[in-house]
């Protein structure tokens, strides 16, 4: 499946220009655990914007400040979702929350396999993570993308909040995954 995401309303002049997709690959399994591989492609060059670097690959925080890729997972009917964070630097983070931005707590997750390709033109981030099979799942997904000269720019699937971007409202979660 292929998405477009889409800048907040609120983004400055000339970003809406840039172009931003990503594609789902939910392969479902026999077992209890799927694995769910999401692309995050961006047409322009990776130099323009801000990529943090890091030693070693690992579990953070406030991915969110800088260029970060986001994945919300939620049960069909639920209000419990899971909020996934990739950045290009192969850190990432998983948080649970038990409904909209209540009782946010660490994930429980296994590390996700995340990888960043670029072809001078445009880039493209992908992670692949393991997500329970025996449930559909709404997906919302997001992007902050920083651009060098610290410009921010807000990239969602749709934006129910036309005043401020909110990734984690119910609005957003309008993909699904079989």
């Amino acid at each position: 499946m292929q998405f477009n995401l889409v800048p907040h309303p609120t983004t400055p002049p000339g970003i809406p220009d840039l172009k931003l997709w990503a594609t789902v690959d939910h392969a479902g399994s026999l077992a209890a655990v799927a694995t769910t591989n999401i692309w995050f492609g961006i047409g322009a060059p990776a130099e323009r914007f801000v990529i943090s670097q890091s030693a070693e690959p690992a579990r953070a925080n406030r991915l969110w400040e800088t260029t970060c890729f986001e994945a919300f997972l939620r049960p069909l009917g639920e209000e419990a979702y899971r909020e996934w964070n990739f950045a290009p630097s192969g850190e990432w983070a998983a948080y649970d929350f038990v409904s909209t931005r209540t009782g946010m707590s660490e994930g429980d997750a296994a590390d996700p396999y995340i990888r960043m390709e670029d072809n001078l033109t445009w880039w493209a981030l992908g992670a692949s993570i393991a997500v329970p099979a025996d449930s559909n799942w709404q997906l919302g997904l997001s992007a902050v993308l920083e651009e060098t000269d610290g410009t921010k720019s807000y990239w969602a699937l749709t934006h129910p909040n036309p005043e401020k971007p909110d990734f984690h409202h119910p609005g957003c979660f309008v993909a699904r995954l079989p």
